[in-house]
């Protein structure tokens, strides 16, 4: 059985691995080089699809993928699969990057572009790297992990400003308070950096906001 803990496999002699991870570099930029202009939808991969937020999700790729945007996503379950569905049933590109996961991550069955990944720091590289904004919808530490990812590259400069945004204000408001009264309150961020995020719950003004905000 292969290891499960990646990161803390390496041991003396296993320098080897390296080209593993090389290696799903190059497959990532190569499959994903002429995609065009994206999205990286992310969310709860435990969401069912009678959960209104699965519906929105499909609806909301399904927007970008008719706005010529192809839509990304993690290739697994819930939002991914919504996401992943809406893209591919508006005749739109529909890429899922999975992981492989001992648990919970199973590739969905409609994206028409997939990749498979061992490694979540390339799967991530992947994310930021062929997308032009960001769609956070409801989930749990996997989406704020890419959330708060992103918009640290943004806030220091190490990628092009792109729009963060996290649909759902009910859903976000408790995190948008503690970021105001505390980060901000207490000089942690500027107004400058809190900007970089928008808060929307409706799939047209997500759509309009990303049109206005980069260059197709």
């Amino acid at each position: 059985m292969e290891k499960q803990f990646l990161l803390n496999a390496f041991e003396k002699g296993e320098a080897w691995r390296l080209f593993k991870i090389i290696g799903e570099f190059v497959e990532g930029v190569e499959t994903l080089h002429d995609l065009g202009p994206a999205v990286s939808i992310f969310g709860s991969a435990r969401v069912k699809p009678d959960d209104p937020v699965y519906k929105k999700a499909e609806k909301i790729a399904a927007l970008f993928a008719k706005n010529g945007f192809a839509v990304i996503t993690g290739g697994g379950g819930g939002i991914m699969e919504a996401a992943n569905k809406g893209a591919a049933e508006a005749g739109g590109v529909s890429a899922g990057l999975n992981i492989v996961l001992p648990f919970e991550q199973k590739p969905n069955p409609y994206s028409n572009i997939r990749l498979e990944f061992k490694y979540f720091f390339i799967r991530k590289v992947m994310f930021i790297k062929y997308a032009m904004a960001y769609i956070i919808m409801p989930g749990g530490f996997g989406t704020l992990d890419e959330l708060f990812e992103a918009v640290t590259l943004v806030q220091t400069r190490r990628i092009k400003p792109f729009p963060v945004i996290l649909v759902g204000s009910e859903y976000w408001s408790g995190l948008i308070e503690w970021i105001k009264s505390r980060l901000m309150k207490e000089g942690r961020i500027s107004q400058e950096d809190f900007d970089i995020l928008y808060v929307l719950d409706e799939p047209e003004d997500i759509v309009k906001t990303v049109k206005k905000t980069v260059i197709l």
